[in-house]
């Protein structure tokens, strides 16, 4: 049965295999190669091209069609250890490679017809006044210009300058980074409780600042804590924790 189809709605061979694959409805990653090529072959014997270097292209791809069918039908060898190749994979890429351009061009097709349908409105500013330059007296611009007032000027664009500044932010200088040891701090806040006896968290924090230093006093707390040294009470929600110191091996 013939493809009612013309040489002249394909630009090659590989247009005319996307039309077959699609008009199949066929994975392109799985062509069954003896129905296209049989397509492919019967659509050749009714081309009528005076080009042969159109003709040749066909030709080539035809050929390369029936080396891959001839391949895809002989016998695989048994016994061969190694995976073979599949004689379709070059043509597929090939493909997709052709496709995408395809696209690729359709799409820059649409953008040059959104393009043609633009239209940009000309210069309607008279040239008399598209080319007027007014002419400037300086020596009347600047007849009234004292150097008290060009001093007031001066301070004023160094006012701006200085209200750029951040009053707080231009006088830090280097931040340096606050070490805190989390075993010396267990240390200090057991000597700290021994003197004490008993104190509340908030005291203990007057000591240091820093977040770095409420974080790891907290975890030293709470780790002398699981230890027994220290016990903490608290009363209500939200109020000061209290800490009371428990000697090693007695009670508090």
């Amino acid at each position: 049965m013939g493809i009612p189809v013309k040489l002249e709605a394909f630009e090659g061979p590989l247009d005319l295999l996307l039309h077959l694959i699609e008009k199949n409805k066929v994975d392109i990653y799985d062509i069954p190669i003896v129905l296209i090529t049989e397509q492919y072959l019967e659509y050749m014997s009714r081309m009528d091209v005076k080009d042969m270097d159109v003709m040749s292209e066909f030709l080539v791809m035809a050929a390369t069609l029936v080396k891959i069918k001839s391949r895809m039908l002989l016998p695989k060898e048994e016994n061969s250890e190694e995976e073979d190749e599949d004689p379709r994979q070059e043509l597929v890429e090939r493909l997709l490679e052709y496709k995408m351009y395809k696209y690729a061009s359709f799409e820059l097709k649409d953008r040059q017809y959104d393009a043609a349908r633009a239209f940009f409105r000309e210069p309607s500013i008279p040239e008399e006044i598209q080319n007027y330059k007014e002419d400037i007296d300086y020596g009347e611009l600047l007849s009234d210009v004292t150097l008290s007032k060009l001093q007031e000027i001066f301070d004023s664009v160094m006012q701006k300058q200085v209200d750029k500044i951040d009053p707080i932010r231009s006088r830090f200088g280097e931040i340096e980074k606050e070490e805190i040891n989390i075993e010396d701090q267990m240390l200090f806040v057991e000597e700290y409780a021994m003197l004490h006896g008993s104190f509340s968290f908030r005291n203990l924090l007057e000591h240091g600042r820093g977040k770095g230093y409420v974080i790891v006093t907290f975890l030293s707390v709470l780790e002398m804590m699981k230890t027994g040294i220290l016990v903490i009470s608290q009363e209500k929600l939200f109020d000061d924790i209290r800490i009371t110191y428990r000697a090693k091996g007695g009670k508090s």
